[in-house]
């Protein structure tokens, strides 16, 4: 109900009904346009914050919204499941040498884009300092919704993705505290007193978050839950922890509960199909949200006097702040110009940056709403401009790779009283099993194949059973092997039956 139009009354059951209808449909509408967006080509973003457009008091719906602080809110709590579905979809063999790079474009290469943008802000455009500042902080950080997303559908070289999406994890904790300081106190004078903060936060939720996904997992693998369905519940809730404590102690929760998830999704969780598929969906519908609430947000016929604003502080981001920290930071590890090129243009932005435009608001910041209009046209702008031409650039750069075979999707159920473990998995298209006999599997001692389903039909295999794509493969293992096991299956998953001879060692 808006204000002025008749007192209030209790919330009842036929206005539950209401709500829960047009909460459906909006899922219902958001579902349908992934595949319109996956089709066309556009990024899903701009669909979900045009259909939060519709909905608000310039469109159709005409629903008049304007609580920044509840947005915020609801932002930071998407943005924790973001980062945990994120995480536990970072192979650890990818990032891992990517580290030291990733973390440097969390860091310097974050301080760099600041100053530059900030710097651009104010005399390009005529912000204040303070202003300024905010902005450079705020579309300084990459989206990890975006990054995601995007990454996972370009075929890259290991190094890139790694390191995007490392990139993409860990600046976030960086930025946010950046924006906060500067919605506080303005320019900072001591700004080794904010190096000094910023450090110690990051090194507080590093530590609970390693520390959190290693008791998780530790305890997930050996304790039986009575129902498959548990397991993701409770790695979700593992993930939440992570945050809720890293911030409680004063630390970046968003830097815990993205490692916290990245140490559980390498380390062979029970049921991980079914973990995995929760979470891809929990992360799904936190974005579709997200987007939604910030479109409801954002009133269309304020941004007129915006809109060359926002071009000016993006065209200078895009072309000059970042390819400047990519540079800065990269060469010293001896990353190749075409990687630099890519990972300068791969700097996508999303929703983060529309939801930390949401704290000025908050704080009260002068001219806050207008800060929070030209990020909102900045990353719709730019956000069009760049998801659907990074495919092309990768191919022109000669950075694209060919299909891999497909990942085995090893499903681990643990069997506590037997001291093992039964895993379960099917033969995907494209996998180098096909034609492997059961023998030549190599399963180390205490492994066993029991059980394969075949066309709906079991049966026992013998070891000269000659596996085929579609084939649903039971193993018993025993505790002791059962690591050994999946790793033997991956390795033959990839690289067929001379996997061991041809390096193929089948590690995630």
């Amino acid at each position: 109900m808006r204000a002025g139009q008749g007192r209030e009354r209790p919330l009842t059951v036929h206005d539950l009904n209401q709500l829960l209808l047009v909460c459906s449909l909006v899922l219902l509408v958001a579902v349908a346009a992934v595949r319109i967006s996956s089709r066309s080509g556009l990024p899903s973003l701009l669909v979900y914050l045009g259909i939060g457009v519709l909905m608000g008091q310039d469109g159709i719906g005409g629903i008049s919204f304007n609580d920044a602080e509840l947005t915020q809110v609801i932002g930071y709590a998407a943005l924790v499941v973001i980062l945990a579905e994120g995480g536990l979809g970072t192979k650890w063999k990818e990032v891992k040498p990517a580290l030291p790079a990733a973390s440097a474009l969390a860091l310097v290469g974050v301080t760099v884009s600041v100053g530059v943008t900030a710097a651009a802000a104010h005399y390009l455009v005529g912000l204040e300092w303070r202003q300024a500042l905010i902005i450079g902080a705020v579309v300084s950080s990459t989206d990890a919704a975006a990054v995601f997303s995007v990454l996972r559908k370009i075929p890259l070289p290991s190094r890139v993705t790694g390191t995007l999406e490392a990139e993409s994890g860990f600046n976030d904790a960086p930025v946010v505290i950046l924006v906060v300081a500067f919605s506080e106190h303005g320019p900072i004078e001591h700004w080794y007193a904010l190096l000094g903060e910023i450090t110690l936060e990051l090194a507080i939720g590093a530590a609970i978050g390693i520390a959190v996904g290693f008791v998780g997992s530790w305890g997930l693998r050996h304790v039986a839950l009575p129902a498959s369905g548990l397991y993701p519940i409770a790695v979700m809730a593992i993930a939440v922890t992570a945050y809720a404590a890293g911030a409680m102690a004063h630390g970046s929760g968003f830097l815990a509960v993205y490692l916290a998830s990245m140490v559980m999704g390498n380390a062979k969780l029970p049921h991980w199909p079914a973990t995995r598929g929760f979470a891809d969906g929990v992360g799904w519908i936190a974005q579709i949200g997200m987007f939604v609430l910030l479109g409801l947000l954002v009133t269309p016929h304020e941004l007129g006097d915006d809109i060359l604003p926002a071009l000016v502080i993006g065209l200078v981001l895009t072309m000059v702040a970042r390819p400047l920290s990519v540079v800065l930071c990269l060469t010293p590890f001896g990353v190749a110009w075409r990687e630099q090129a890519l990972m300068s243009w791969a700097g996508l932005r999303g929703a983060v940056p529309i939801i930390l435009a949401t704290i000025p608001m908050v704080a009260g910041v002068e001219d806050s709403r207008r800060i929070f209009n030209i990020v909102f046209v900045l990353v719709v702008v730019y956000t069009l401009v760049q998801g659907p031409t990074l495919p092309w650039l990768a191919r022109k750069l000669h950075l694209s790779r060919g299909p891999e075979a497909d990942d085995l999707g090893i499903e681990s159920a643990p069997l506590e009283r037997l001291r093992g473990h039964l895993l379960s998995f099917v033969i995907p298209d494209g996998s180098k099993m096909h034609g492997v006999e059961i023998n030549e599997l190599r399963l180390p001692a205490g492994a066993a194949v029991t059980l394969v389903v075949r066309e709906g039909k079991s049966f026992v295999p013998l070891p000269t059973t000659v596996l085929r794509h579609g084939d649903e493969l039971l193993v018993v293992a025993t505790d002791p092997v059962r690591d050994a096991a999946e790793r033997r299956l991956r390795a033959v998953g990839a690289g067929g039956k001379l996997a061991g001879w041809l390096g193929t060692n089948g590690t995630a």
